[in-house]
């Protein structure tokens, strides 16, 4: 399961997780005071230890950004499944979620005789390559891939969602320009040659000039 974060899009597949970014996203979670503690309103204490080491399994701290702990992904999860619980009237995605960390504790203990979030990274990892990869995964593990695959998109979406995140993208926009010196040569010397041969771009076939 070794995935570089500056992977994880490509591997998701850019569309689904702009998407699901753009669908999860909303203000992260607050304290009813600043300083406070998060109050969590779906995960036990047991839960929420599983979901900061899944969390940062998912996307762990590297040279250029922290870890999805860091940048709240676990309470954007807890508030965010507390939501759709709300809105949709039903438990069903935080049974999933909780469904699911309950199945890899009970692998765990079967492997090793320890709950997943107290085992050592190498197998934790043993456990999450079975079903990290919907391509290769047994029949019978199917519905914990339908797990990790939800988690892994709300980790995803909470992480790019949130102030640490959005500093981990290489996005420029938003930012003042003091001088606007034009369109950089090179990109203009690349434009007008597409543009004098013609080519076939996403919005459809452009004639040459």
């Amino acid at each position: 399961m070794e995935v570089s974060r500056r992977n994880l899009i490509q591997i998701l597949g850019v569309a689904p997780a702009a998407a699901a970014a753009q669908e999860h996203s909303h203000p992260a979670p607050t304290s009813a005071k600043p300083g406070a503690a998060y109050q969590r309103k779906v995960f036990d204490d047991h839960q929420w230890k599983a979901v900061r080491v899944l969390c940062d399994l998912i996307l762990p701290a590297d040279g250029r950004s922290g870890s999805a702990t860091a940048a709240g992904v676990p309470e954007f999860i807890d508030d965010w499944l507390d939501f759709r619980r709300r809105e949709d009237g039903s438990d069903l995605l935080a049974a999933q979620i909780q469904g699911g960390l309950a199945w890899l504790d009970g692998q765990s203990r079967k492997l090793f005789q320890s709950d997943f979030a107290d085992a050592v990274e190498a197998r934790q990892k043993q456990i999450l390559d079975r079903i990290a990869w919907p391509e290769t995964a047994r029949p019978e593990d199917q519905r914990w891939v339908a797990f990790f695959n939800r988690f892994r998109d709300l980790t995803v979406s909470g992480f790019y969602s949130s102030k640490v995140g959005i500093a981990d993208l290489p996005y420029l926009g938003n930012k003042a320009v003091a001088e606007w010196k034009g369109c950089d040569p090179r990109v203009w010397a690349v434009i007008e040659e597409r543009m004098k041969n013609g080519y076939k771009g996403l919005g459809g076939e452009v004639k040459p000039w």
